[in-house]
């Protein structure tokens, strides 16, 4: 038996808002939309065009406030070939919230306040 990644669900407040964030700071883009006959919900599926891994933007219609993330300690990570470009890029529009110099890495805060690891890629 033989498990494989699939993707991974994030709930988002403001979809528009997620998606421009995604394909500005990580280049993600859409591959995949469903919504439902009713509206009350979409989804969205982002892919970064190297991996058939998916993150999974779910929109709900009724919901009206922020999530409650709880202690967030929980992340999605990205390994980037430019590390330097993307913390220049993502420093200039200010969207990383938390810098580890010794270790290499930092992570970004999206509009619903989940947290994205940048990781160089030649990191161990």
């Amino acid at each position: 038996m033989k498990f494989t990644f699939c993707h991974n669900n994030i709930n988002v407040l403001d979809l528009e808002k997620s998606l421009k964030f995604y394909k500005d700071a990580l280049g993600l883009e859409e591959v995949k939309r469903k919504e439902a006959s009713d509206g009350s919900y979409i989804l969205v599926f982002l892919g970064d065009g190297e991996t058939n891994h998916k993150l999974e933007l779910t929109w709900l219609k009724e919901w009206d406030r922020p999530y409650n993330l709880g202690d967030n300690e929980f992340h999605l990570a990205f390994r980037v070939d430019d590390y330097e470009g993307a913390y220049k890029h993502h420093k200039e529009n200010g969207w990383i919230c938390y810098e580890n110099t010794k270790m290499n890495l930092y992570f970004l805060e999206d509009p619903d306040g989940y947290w994205i690891e940048i990781l160089d890629k030649n990191r161990k």
